[in-house]
Parts: C-alpha cells; sequence; structure tokens
C-alpha cells in the first residue's frame, strides 16, 4: 500500500495512511510484531475495564482489544475523514463505540474510564499537553501511549531516501520526543511504571496519581 496523508476540513495535513499493521513488506512485518507483542504485554498489565482510545484511525487495534475485553465499554475516536469512518464500517463490536471528535476538550466525565490511550496520535495533535491532561482527566487508572522515538524517526526516513526535503519529517508530524522528553511529559500526570523501546517507537504505561 503506497502512503498517502489525511486532512482536515481546512485541508491541514493531519496523519498519514499506511497499513503498517497488514503490511507484507517483511521488515516492517517484523518492526510491527515487536511492536504488537510490547502493546498487548502493557495492555495485558492494565487490564482495562473500560477503555478511550484518542485517535483510533480506522478501528484496526480497537476493535481487537473491544473483542479481547468482552461486554466492557470501549470507545473510539478520531476525525472526520471517508477512510477512517469506512474502517469503523467494517470493525463493529456490541461493546465497541466510535465517536467524531478532535482529542482536545474531551466531552467526557471525570474519570469515565478505567484506561485512555493514543497509540501514534500525540505526533499529531495541535496541543499535545492538553490532550495527554485530558486524557488522564477522563481516565480513572491508567494512560497507555506511543509515538515515534526521534531523531531516530527522521534519521531513519532519510536513510531510505524518504521526505528527505522535509529532513525525514513524516507528513503530519507536528510533535518530536525523545525517550526521555516523552517520559518527561506523562511524568506530570502519574508514574511512568514501564517506558518500553519497540524499534524504532516509544511506549508508555502510566499510573494515573488520582
Amino acid at each position: 500500500m503506497t502512503p498517502s496523508t489525511t486532512t482536515d476540513a481546512e485541508g491541514v495535513v493531519t496523519g498519514n495512511t499506511y497499513d503498517k499493521y497488514g503490511s507484507t513488506n517483511p521488515v516492517v512485518k517484523r518492526l510491527m510484531a515487536n511492536f504488537e507483542s510490547t502493546l498487548d504485554e502493557l495492555f495485558e498489565a492494565a487490564d482495562p475495564q473500560s477503555l478511550l482510545d484518542v485517535g483510533c484511525g480506522e478501528g484496526v487495534l480497537i476493535h481487537e482489544w473491544a473483542q479481547k475485553l468482552g461486554d466492557k465499554r470501549v470507545v473510539g475516536i478520531d476525525l472526520e475523514e471517508e477512510s477512517i469512518q469506512a474502517g469503523w464500517a467494517q470493525r463493529q463490536a456490541p461493546n465497541l463505540e466510535y465517536r467524531i471528535m478532535k482529542a482536545e476538550d474531551l466531552p467526557f466525565a471525570d474519570g469515565e474510564f478505567d484506561v485512555a490511550t493514543a497509540i501514534e496520535v500525540l505526533e499529531h495533535v495541535p496541543d499535545p499537553a492538553h490532550t495527554v491532561a485530558e486524557m488522564a482527566r477522563v481516565a480513572s487508572r491508567w494512560l497507555l501511549v506511543s509515538v515515534p522515538r526521534e531523531p531516530l524517526w527522521r534519521g531513519l526516513n532519510m536513510a531510505r531516501g524518504a521526505y528527505l526535503k522535509d529532513l525525514g519529517n513524516t507528513p503530519g508530524h507536528i510533535n518530536h520526543w525523545s525517550k526521555r522528553s516523552f517520559v518527561q511529559l506523562l511524568s506530570q500526570h502519574g508514574e511512568v511504571v514501564q517506558a518500553r523501546s519497540p524499534f524504532p517507537w516509544t511506549m508508555l504505561l502510566v499510573r494515573l496519581a488520582k
């Protein structure tokens, strides 16, 4: 599948679409296997009793999670974009609800969800500190988050000749963190109990301070 971009109503690039979960590229498959196994370990450790997934995309992960969680409430949110909603239509479950909304000023009560997640999302949002604070507000126990690890991510893009005019920056990535700086951001809301580095990402499980 050829990478493309998604844009908002004003035409601003908000993300990029590449089916990394379904890729047949052997290198991508190996990287994703490590990414998914690490994510599965942290998901099991969080043991969600209810879950909000911020920036759920086409619903690949959240659909898997909803099936794992049985009748426990699962809500995924993302922007209005044709390919995203087409994915939602294909990935349904009785306990899974999708909503169209931005990732800031979430219309949920304090502590409404047990766990809030943002998997490969925070690099795209205009105000990540505010989005993380909102996630921490609506979750009662855990945050589970991942982002590309920088400057490694851009270096790898440049090494393969991608996005050279933007110094390897993937379209839509407006925020960039090293592992250390990402831990610092999330530590404002609780204890980072696991900080994992499935190459080339940073993935954190945060026990919220309530």
